[in-house]
């Protein structure tokens, strides 16, 4: 696995409305950003993230630490400098890196403030066009 290491260094998680007060249309966004990529030696980068869940206006969660990535340090760090980028494969791990170790902490917040968790919940289809039965006699054997 290339990431070595994981560290959360800021947690703020806040609510801007009253707890009993009834919101519908809730919008919840979420977003993992890299502020910083330094080289730590020719097989390892360190690099600072920025987690964040923003409730349009009832709320917000921020998640700030960092995390170890195994692998070409110095180009991963020098593409950094020069473009604010990561190859593709290596933004993909570290991004899901942030996002696994992140959204649980950011759910468990959440119940702490009385937020609605930041994942998709589950969609309950009732009815429908399922499958039709078929005509029975009505005699139940058993």
């Amino acid at each position: 696995m290339p990431v070595k290491f994981f560290e959360m260094t800021s947690i703020d998680a806040r609510r801007f409305s009253k707890a009993d007060e009834k919101h519908t249309n809730i919008r919840i966004d979420h977003n993992s950003s890299i502020t910083q990529i330094t080289e730590l030696n020719d097989k390892e980068a360190n690099i600072e993230f920025r987690f964040t869940a923003n409730y349009s206006s009832i709320g917000v969660i921020k998640i700030e630490g960092r995390l170890v990535f195994e692998g070409d340090g110095p180009m991963i760090a020098q593409m950094w400098a020069t473009e604010h980028k990561m190859p593709d494969d290596v933004a993909n791990q570290v991004h899901g890196a942030i996002m696994n170790n992140c959204l649980p902490e950011a759910v468990m917040l959440a119940r702490d403030i009385r937020l609605p968790p930041p994942i998709p919940m589950p969609q309950v289809k009732v009815g429908g066009q399922g499958k039709k039965a078929e005509p029975s006699s009505g005699i139940e054997v058993a």
